[in-house]
């Protein structure tokens, strides 16, 4: 056998070489990977030569493959080797740890880690039934040296990894293991406590005499691995072990902290200690760190700070601040709990450590101690302790400092961040999140916070403009962004916001300092500025101390007077040049307060009324002065405070004439005829024109813009409007108009005749929209505007989540394309259409709803050449059936336009719209998804490797809008098309869920909405298409679609028609599609608990009178067909059902097992089987014969024959 072994070993050689070496030949390597493999597969003496290549004789790559062979035949071969080749492997591989290795200095990493594998893959196929005495045999394998010392921690890790972590074990074996485990826990922290100060100890005595430097290191060596297997064992142990004996573990960890080569590993060690969830009694003992020795050793261990940049450092530092930051969880799960933990005496030792971390220069450093201050200020007890309030206060002085944006020479001193731009996203979530405990903090000291943000405001005025080296494009001696003073103000205007937003809501109106309130309004308003990002600061300041202006109402003229210059700011007066960013900030920042006062105020700003109107009378005497965007925002404020005329007849007169030059022009014949036709549309807006040179194009700019005026003013005009709040004075002005038959008022809005009467232009100017994508329209655009309907680059960032780059455009002048102005235009007005649409049932209410023909309009304009409207065009159209909060920063969707519907619209109006647009949408989502689904089989074919960018590009825009689009639908769907009926997808709740028990204990009712309606015979239509859109959305490639459709829509849909009569064929199409969805996506738990539970519930519901579910059951791939017709009985007669509602699901769940798909990855690896060995931990089940378990069964005694009376 020693000849063929030798020679099979010298080709395994030769093999492994040619396979390693960098100058092999491709077609080389590939036979020699074949035979390397064939070799594993086939020869029948793998461990012999496995054995020879691990030699120490051998190179470490050969050792390697050999390691590798013996590690395969464990794996795959285990289960059909003879007892005595195992005994013999196993003996082997403990000579291999024995006398095998190198020493733990010369030995390579990667021979350790295969070595100590092939030792847990036995371990986890024979321990302990089979291996009893495993933990003697590694505990007296450390008494040879270091290198098996090491070895032996290394399995240990490993072990504990697969069977906690990793859970690569079926469970029989993994709870046997785990159970062995716990039973040892004791003697196995016992001996790697013993081992770790055993050599330490002699780490310490070593390093300290000349010439044992070597010897030193390789104790170090174990202690670092020693740590690390620790590591592994302290995240699931019972916190018992780790607080044994007064804590001694986290008191060596302590200990340690101040050894250089062995702090890291014993940060992480205590990182994981302090880190542990649990019962608050059992983490009481926790506490001791922070004791006056403990807390010593962790504060000394980070003083040089000199040396935090160096990577070793200040990975430590980042530990060291983690274990800070989770003893300050721990601090408060514990104080004020049932624990009845007390604070700290040395609280305040603790928190300037914790502050010092706060104002180091590392960013990471800063803001990973944001979420434990937070936490301290919200807590009940903690933040009203004085140590955390004095705290408070130097928190938020260290804010100022750490609110100032990074300069791009600070950069070295951020040790994670790569680049300036990933630094700069870096910071703005970082100011977002010190911003929200600042404001806790202010909630905490507020008279202080007011007094810090005063004094700072009051210095930025009093210092001169300090514009540095980065000069700004826009002009000379003007900021960039990154200029001193603008970094400043930007800090201080953060600041301010954050401390004044929490003033006013927690101090008493008495207790308000207004005095110095209205000081530092009057210093803002007096500091004149015209650098446009310093004016910009100084409008938020404004804007933040505006409510001190309701004590002092005669100087609220003083702040219009002071907003309404920067409406009109231009840095270069009467400049053709284009407005950069920060001019176009600072103007729309101006009239974006006016709207938020007339918005937040408007009883207080009401007196100013006549002010206001005459001054945007004179600013909108010139076309030119304002963009039609600040002139709409203009608008809106003074709609606003119309509102509170409180007198319909007052207040619709007052629109009918701010709306007048609108409604003049809208109305007009020749507007009429552009709006009604899409050739005369795109050659007033200049589309079917080539343009050469940008002056030929001012008069089609014009036109564009007035469209554009029009569209916006109505917008504006139907978001603002509204009747008052209160019935008594909606009833006294007129505002109601009658009752609905349950009692509820009818209002009548101002702005309805006038908004009725453009309401015909604007369908068709939607209609014309739609039109213009119709192939012979698309054929009048120019050559310029050819590809004016594409997505604008702005848009196909955020929708690819591509960062802006706006540090280096910010000053920049804002110069766009002939191009991109056509494209910005048509994106505009198809979205402001829409939401025009979309706000006017609410609004205009009854008004809207009884236009005659609305529904024909509707469908004859909105939905009218769906199937050429382009993807990113989709999304505006659904919605229509919603409404835009706006008093949100991002687009959060309120109840749909139907909700507001008058049932007795139903019929006239959503049944057509509806019907129509989720044909639509199920046939577009259809065919869309099939060619996702398409691109993703065609991958890794080698036209993908030859794709060129843009097309890659364009085929990522196009699947995120497909994703994008169909979440939408499904939001649509689940608000507006389903019942609310919700069930559990828990894990441990929906396995107890009694499937047969649906309108009980599964459900609960929510609002009940026009879903109800759905179930009529006027839209069964309609209903079956909710039905198949959201069935075949299971099988779509969006595992969040399919796990939200899963349990919230499709047996909400289906639960209501299901005692029905339905088709067979489309009770076999529901049950296939869940089938299919698991196909798909069941390697996903969250999808394979929500399908499978979909399913069930399909089975149970239907099964009875449809034979066609078991025929489909049948084709399962693998299924047990004896199990599968129990179930079915049991299923089919209920009265045979005698097992629990959670074993009833398993084995449904393993009926089904055959239809859940692999992920790719998975697909073609080959199985590794682990054998169940004879239980180690069965639970015996308590009797129940009562007259068996008693010792003395006296009642029987007295019935006995020959009991004496």
């Amino acid at each position: 056998m020693a000849d063929p072994v030798s020679a099979m070993c010298e080709q395994l050689v030769k093999a492994v070489n040619v396979m390693m070496d960098a100058e092999s030949n491709q077609r080389y390597r590939l036979e020699a990977l074949k035979f390397f493999e064939e070799f594993k597969e086939k020869c029948l003496f793998c461990v012999p030569c496995g054995l020879q290549l691990a030699d120490k004789s051998q190179t470490a790559v050969v050792r390697h493959f050999g390691l590798q062979i013996l590690e395969h035949v464990i794996k795959f071969q285990w289960n059909n080797m003879p007892q005595q080749d195992k005994v013999h492997l196993k003996n082997c591989t403990m000579e291999l740890l024995t006398n095998g290795t190198f020493p733990i200095l010369e030995e390579q990493s990667h021979i350790k880690d295969a070595l100590s594998r092939i030792v847990v893959e036995m371990i986890k196929r024979e321990w302990p039934q089979h291996w009893p005495d495993m933990l003697k045999e590694m505990e007296t394998l450390t008494s040879f040296g270091e290198t098996q010392t090491e070895l032996v921690m290394l399995i240990l890790l490993r072990l504990a990894e697969d069977v906690i972590t990793f859970q690569t074990l079926p469970t029989q074996r993994r709870r046997d293991i785990q159970q062995t485990l716990t039973q040892n826990m004791d003697s196995i922290f016992t001996f790697l406590l013993s081992i770790l100060q055993q050599h330490v100890d002699e780490y310490r005595r070593l390093k300290t005499i000349p010439g044992q430097e070597l010897k030193a290191k390789a104790h170090c060596r174990v202690g670092i691995a020693t740590l690390n297997t620790l590591a592994g064992y302290i995240d699931w142990v019972a916190l018992v072990h780790i607080t044994n004996d007064n804590c001694h573990l986290l008191e060596i960890l302590c200990l340690l902290l101040s050894e250089t080569e062995l702090q890291l590993e014993a940060a992480e060690c205590l990182l994981i200690a302090v880190s542990r969830k649990g019962k608050l009694e059992d983490r009481k003992p926790l506490m001791v760190l922070f004791d006056d020795v403990a807390m010593h050793y962790i504060l000394s261990a980070a003083q040089p700070a000199g040396a935090g940049l160096l990577e070793v450092r200040y990975t430590f530092l980042k530990r060291l601040c983690q274990v800070l930051c989770a003893l300050g969880g721990q601090l408060c799960a514990l104080v004020g709990a049932v624990a009845e933990v007390n604070i700290p005496e040395n609280l305040n030792k603790y928190m300037e450590a914790f502050l010092a971390f706060t104002t180091h220069p590392s960013q990471f450093l800063r803001s990973s101690t944001q979420t434990t201050w937070g936490n301290m200020f919200r807590h009940e007890v903690l933040s009203k302790d004085p140590v955390v309030a004095q705290m408070a206060v130097k928190y938020l002085k260290a804010a100022m400092t750490n609110l100032v944006k990074v300069s791009e020479t600070g950069l070295q001193i951020n040790c994670n961040m790569k680049n300036f731009s990933n630094n700069m996203m870096s910071f703005t979530a970082f100011r977002a999140q010190q911003g929200d405990v600042a404001r806790h903090a202010c909630k905490i000291a507020p008279m202080e916070a007011f007094q810090i943000a005063g004094e700072w405001l009051q210095y930025q005025i009093n210092t001169p403009l300090d514009t540095g080296n980065a000069l700004s494009k826009t002009g000379e001696g003007l900021c960039s962004m990154l200029s001193p003073s603008a970094r400043q103000w930007d800090a201080m205007t953060t600041f301010m916001e954050s401390v004044m937003g929490q003033l006013f809501k927690i101090v008493d109106k008495e207790k308000l300092p207004v005095d110095q309130g209205m000081e530092l309004l009057q210093a803002v308003v007096n500091y004149e500025m015209r650098d446009p990002l310093i004016l910009s600061c100084i409008l938020s300041n404004l804007s933040s101390l505006f409510p001190f202006v309701l004590h002092r109402p005669d100087f609220l003229p003083q702040v219009f007077f002071k907003l309404f210059p920067a409406i009109t700011f231009e840095v270069v007066e009467e400049s053709k040049a284009p407005r950069t960013r920060a001019v176009k900030n600072v103007r729309r920042h101006a009239c974006s307060s006016i709207i938020k006062m007339c918005r937040d105020y408007p009883e207080f700003v009401l007196p100013c009324f006549d002010m206001l109107y005459t001054q945007v009378k004179k600013l909108f005497a010139n076309e030119l002065l304002l963009t039609q965007m600040e002139k709409c925002a203009l608008m809106e404020a003074l709609v606003l405070l119309s509102n509170q005329f409180k007198d319909y007849n007052k207040q619709k007169a007052f629109l009918e004439e701010l709306m007048a030059p609108v409604t003049t022009r809208w109305l007009s014949e020749d507007m009429r005829s552009v709006l009604w036709e899409p050739a005369s549309f795109l050659a007033f807006i200049g589309a079917d024109q080539v343009v050469n040179e940008p002056a030929a194009e001012d008069q089609m700019g014009i036109n564009r813009s007035r469209i554009s005026f029009c569209v916006y003013t109505i917008l504006g005009v139907v978001k603002r409007a509204r009747w008052p709040a209160n019935l008594e004075e909606a009833k006294a002005g007129g505002f109601v108009v009658g009752y609905t038959p349950a009692g509820a008022p009818i209002y009548r809005n101002p702005c309805a005749e006038p908004l009725l009467g453009l309401l015909p232009n604007l369908l068709n100017l939607i209609r014309t929209h739609n039109s213009l994508f119709l192939p012979e329209n698309m054929a009048r655009l120019s050559e310029t505007f050819s590809r004016a309907y594409d997505v604008m680059d702005v848009e196909k960032n955020l929708i690819l989540a591509i960062s802006q780059p706006t540090m280096d455009m910010y000053d920049s002048p804002v110069y766009k394309s002939a191009l991109e102005r056509m494209q910005g235009f048509f994106c505009m007005l198809y979205d402001n259409c829409y939401h025009v649409i979309g706000y006017a049932g609410p609004a205009l209410q009854q008004d809207f709803y009884t236009v005659e023909a609305l529904a024909e309009q509707l469908v004859g304009s909105a939905l009218i050449h769906l199937e050429h409207v382009p993807d990113h065009r989709l999304r505006p159209l659904i919605h229509i059936l919603y409404i835009i909060s706006p008093s949100s920063c991002s687009r959060v969707f309120m109840k749909p336009l139907v909700m507001s519907c008058p049932s007795e619209y139903y019929d006239g109006l959503l049944c057509p719209l509806l019907g129509l647009l989720f044909s639509h949408l199920l046939q577009r989502l259809n065919l869309r998804w099939q060619i996702i689904n398409q691109r993703t089989n065609m991958c890794g074919s080698d036209d993908d490797e030859c794709s060129e960018e843009n097309q890659v590009t364009q085929e990522m825009l196009e699947d995120r809008l497909v994703r994008l689009a169909t979440r939408e639908v499904m939001d649509l769907l689940c608000d507006c098309s389903t019942n609310v009926w919700v069930f559990s997808l828990g894990d441990d709740e929906m396995m107890a869920t009694d499937s047969t028990q649906l309108n009980t204990s599964q459900t609960y009712p929510v609002e009940p909405c026009f879903d109800l309606y759905l179930c009529s015979v006027c839209l069964q239509d309609i209903y079956m298409t909710l039905l198949a859109i959201s069935f075949n959305s299971l099988s779509w490639r969006d595992t969040t679609n399919c796990q939200r459709v899963a349990t919230q829509v499709c047996w909400a849909l289906l639960r209501q028609v299901a005692g029905g009569n339905l088709l067979p064929e489309a009770v076999t199409w529901l049950f296939a599609s869940v089938l299919k969805a698991l196909q798909m996506h069941g390697q996903h738990d969250g999808c394979n608990a929500a399908l499978t539970q979909l399913a069930l519930f399909i089975y149970d519901a239907l099964r009875p009178r449809y034979t066609e579910l078991r025929a489909i059951m049948n084709q399962i791939p693998n299924i047990h067909l004896e199990q599968l017709e129990q179930f079915d009985q049991r299923t089919v007669n209920p009265a045979l059902q005698k097992v629990g509602e959670k074993k009833r699901k398993d084995q449904f769940k393993k009926l089904i097992a055959g239809t859940v798909g692999k992920p790719l990855g998975q697909q073609f690896k080959k199985e590794v089987h682990i054998r169940n060995l004879p239980s180690l931990f069965k639970k015996v089940k308590p009797s129940k014969d009562i007259v068996a378990d008693s010792e003395d069964a006296g009642l029987v005694s007295l019935f006995e024959p020959d009991h004496d009376d």
